[in-house]
């Protein structure tokens, strides 16, 4: 892993606006598919503190990899390298490890929720592999594919979603919220725990951030974008519970179910689908994220700017997983979610902040004294080429 490769893969083309809208509008996506049902199953009308403690732990722990950003000129990685020196490999290969895990459910929940959207009658076993063409080319594009994304989400992501909220609040009974702290605290924290997967957002922020130099005002803007949308994910746990209540922990595929009552559509048809359709392309683009991470991260490896066949090899792999395991379905989510919950805690969350507080602080050269070496070399430079003419 030479400094040539580590330099190409630098996101300098992800803008502050295109981070901004990664949190708020592309993140969201993944708890509005199967993470509203699981957490009303655990935590029933109470779905929303879970979901809420989820928000404030990784809230904090992206404020913190900003807030370690911001004290340096130099990027993350720099001060990794020279922190770490070769053993920055590890953390590489550790991270390429953890989103080959953390793919796994989306790539399942992604397949059933295609089928069952997409499909009338049942699908050939192969219906699902146009998705690996679109990560597989998405793959060999960098990380500035990510934030390319993240610009097309704020209309695939936004307006979509406003148009489902306003069709669901007419069937919405917000009294079913109540009484507040009505469920265990026990089942709470299992609601919590269990739906971990869902809401591990503050590493898939990192690779975008690994390389960036810290700007002026990052941390407010992309906190606060974080947190537009969580409030947009609690509004939705809130009408998706106060429309199904009692067989909210039934109803999968939240996000295509809460408008399907809006007495409108009896006249006009069901045109809550494009706005179904609209959501199901950003959480086309989640799902392939950390297919891309992966790639980018064994392209950097093995010192190659050829992603092609990464991408290619990768994808055909991801592909026969999801034919062979579909069926297994229930058993991944027990396993995953269930048991190695603690993964995602540690490596997500733990890490990252282990890493941020063994950084040392570099200190920025001020303007000042820039504009002074620039002057000081430039009147030796000078000098130089008058003494001959001495």
């Amino acid at each position: 892993m030479n400094r040539s490769n580590m330099n190409s893969s630098r996101n300098a083309e992800i803008h502050t606006r295109q981070l901004c809208f990664f949190v708020a509008f592309l993140l969201p996506v993944s708890k509005l598919l199967e993470a509203p049902s699981l957490l009303a199953r655990f935590a029933a009308g109470d779905l929303l503190l879970p979901a809420f403690f989820h928000f404030l732990l990784e809230s904090a722990v992206i404020a913190l990899l900003l807030y370690a950003s911001s004290r340096s000129e130099q990027t993350l990685f720099e001060r990794m390298r020279s922190t770490f020196g070769k053993g920055v490999v590890f953390f590489y290969v550790l991270y390429g490890v953890y989103f080959l895990f953390a793919v796994l459910l989306p790539l399942l929940d992604f397949e059933k929720f295609a089928y069952a959207a997409f499909f009338d009658t049942a699908p050939t076993m192969f219906a699902f592999a146009s998705f690996f063409l679109f990560s597989a080319f998405a793959c060999t594009k960098g990380l500035k594919a990510v934030g390319r994304s993240a610009d097309l989400c704020l209309i695939l992501f936004l307006f979509p979603f406003l148009a489902l909220m306003g069709m669901s609040l007419q069937e919405t009974d917000f009294t079913a919220l109540l009484p507040i702290l009505g469920t265990k605290f026990g089942d709470t924290v299992y609601a919590f725990t269990y739906t971990k997967p869902h809401f591990s957002d503050a590493v898939l922020l990192l690779p975008l951030l690994l390389h960036r130099r810290y700007q002026k005002g990052d941390g407010a803007k992309i906190t606060a974008s974080y947190w537009g949308g969580a409030v947009a994910v609690l509004l939705f746990l809130a009408v998706f519970f106060g429309i199904f209540s009692s067989i909210a922990s039934r109803e999968h595929y939240a996000f295509s179910k809460t408008a399907q009552y809006f007495s409108a559509l009896s006249v006009v048809g069901r045109i809550d689908l494009l706005f179904v359709y609209a959501l199901s392309i950003v959480l086309l683009f989640y799902t392939c994220l950390p297919l891309q991470y992966v790639t980018n991260v064994t392209a950097e490896l093995i010192g190659t700017d050829r992603k092609a066949p990464i991408s290619t090899a990768l994808n055909v792999l991801a592909f026969l997983f999801t034919l062979v395991c579909n069926k297994y379905y229930d058993s991944f989510y027990k396993i995953i979610s269930g048991r190695l919950f603690w993964v995602f805690f540690i490596v997500a969350d733990l890490l990252p902040v282990v890493l941020c507080l063994l950084l040392p602080k570099s200190e920025p050269k001020k303007r000042s004294q820039i504009k002074r070496e620039k002057s000081g070399s430039q009147a030796k430079t000078s000098s130089i080429e008058e003494a001959p003419n001495a």
